[in-house]
């Protein structure tokens, strides 16, 4: 199950170093308030003795920005999603964010203006669904992102989803097909680089895969707002 989360913004600017930086933060304090034990696991080990943590966020976005040299002016209402596909983890999300005023992104004080469940699109019921990423999709091979214009992009991603399909018991027959690439970004997230690039899917996998894949995110980082899917 995944959430839209309705916030807004007086005037705020979001400096580039905050606008997936604060995204881990925010989400470990929401599974803490309700679930220490298990924000501690997903922190520290990840899920079902695998490093994959199956719960991911966005970063914010608002229909009113702009962007410039020190960072994204935003002001009015926007929107974060959050979710995750194992019902633990998604009932505590929704539970903290059900007494929750305002969101803390890095600097900037968001008001929270209320909660939406999100279902799937009914595509994923047909086993073949086409999904637009909102943020960068990363992918590595030996180290190096790829983005999803290069050979191995497709065959590493593919193995990324059939692993995480896997560590949740799902179908792991999982194809990819890169439909529409998005520009390289490059992206500093607490001293740490992060290279991806925005792109359009076509994800050929069982229903509950693909439901699982719309939850949280595909590709590398979803806790730090990498890799979320519309």
């Amino acid at each position: 199950m995944r959430f839209r989360v309705h916030v807004s913004v007086d005037d705020a600017l979001i400096p580039w170093r905050d606008l997936y930086g604060p995204a881990r933060g925010v989400l470990y304090a929401l599974l803490r308030s309700q679930d220490p034990e298990l924000s501690a696991e997903l922190h520290d080990k990840g899920w079902a003795g695998q490093p994959i943590r199956p719960v991911g966020i966005s970063p914010p976005v608002f229909p009113s920005r702009k962007g410039g040299k020190e960072g994204l002016r935003v002001a009015g209402p926007g929107s974060i999603w959050m979710g995750s596909p194992v019902p633990r983890i998604a009932s505590c999300l929704l539970t903290a964010l059900a007494g929750c005023t305002e969101i803390r992104w890095g600097a900037t004080q968001l008001t929270v203006r209320g909660v939406q469940p999100e279902v799937p699109p009914s595509s994923c019921g047909s086993g073949v669904a086409d999904f637009s990423a909102i943020s960068p999709i990363l992918v590595k091979k030996d180290g190096r992102y790829l983005l999803p214009d290069e050979p191995e992009y497709v065959e590493r991603l593919t193995h990324n989803l059939r692993h995480r399909a896997d560590v949740l018991g799902l179908s792991s027959d999982v194809k990819v097909e890169v439909l529409d690439v998005g520009p390289r970004r490059l992206h500093d997230v607490q001293g740490k680089p992060r290279v991806g690039a925005t792109a359009t899917l076509r994800i050929q996998a069982a229903p509950e895969s693909l439901q699982a894949f719309y939850d949280s995110g595909i590709g590398l980082n979803c806790v730090e707002g990498f890799g979320w899917l519309r």
